[in-house]
C-alpha cells in the first residue's frame, strides 16, 4: 500500500518483551480522546478492529466500557458460521488506560492498552500478558499492524489529522 505524498505513516512496531509479553507499540496523528472513542464506541470499533484481509467482518459489538463492565465480539460471515470474543473490563481510565480480560479460551491473555498524549499525537501501547509461553506462541499477532492502518484511516475520516 503506497502512502500518499505529503502523509507520513507512523510504524507499528511488534516486541516479544517476554516468553509470555506481546508489546504493539504505534503513534497516531490525533489526540487521545479521539483515538480512546475509537476503541471504545461499538459504531467506530466495528470500522476498523476486523483486519480487512481475512475477509471475515465484525458483525457485532457489545461494551459496556468501565471497570467490571463487559464486552463481546462476535466474527463471521453470518450467525450460523460465528465466534465471539469477549471478556471484562478490569481497568478503564477514560482517555488514558483500558485493561481487559480475554475469555473465549482458557489461557487467554490479559490486554492493557494505554493512550500517551503528546503535542497532539497519541503513543498507543498495546501490551498482552498471556498465562504461559504456549499460549502466546499459538495466538496470532500478525493482525494488529493492519488493524492499526485501519484506525489510522479512521482517525482521517473523524478530522483528527487536521490541526
Amino acid at each position: 500500500m503506497e502512502s500518499k505524498p505529503g502523509l507520513t505513516k507512523n510504524p507499528t512496531t511488534v516486541e516479544r518483551k517476554s516468553e509470555r509479553e506481546l508489546v504493539v507499540t504505534r503513534t497516531f496523528n490525533a489526540p487521545a480522546r479521539i483515538v480512546f472513542k475509537a476503541w471504545t464506541t461499538p459504531e467506530l470499533f466495528m470500522r476498523w478492529w476486523a483486519p480487512k484481509s481475512m475477509g471475515v467482518p465484525l458483525l457485532s459489538c457489545e461494551m459496556d466500557v468501565r471497570t467490571g463492565g463487559t464486552y463481546r465480539l462476535v466474527f463471521g460471515q453470518d450467525a450460523s458460521n460465528s465466534w465471539a470474543f469477549f471478556g471484562k473490563y478490569l481497568e478503564v481510565i477514560p482517555n488514558a488506560r483500558l485493561v481487559w480480560t480475554n475469555e473465549e479460551e482458557e489461557d487467554g491473555a490479559v490486554t492493557t492498552v494505554t493512550f500517551e498524549e503528546k503535542d497532539g499525537k497519541t503513543l498507543l501501547i498495546f501490551h498482552e500478558l498471556y498465562p504461559s509461553k504456549e499460549a502466546l506462541e499459538a495466538m496470532e499477532d500478525g493482525m494488529l499492524p493492519e488493524q492499526f492502518e485501519q484506525l489510522d484511516e479512521l482517525l482521517v475520516t473523524l478530522g483528527a489529522g487536521k490541526a
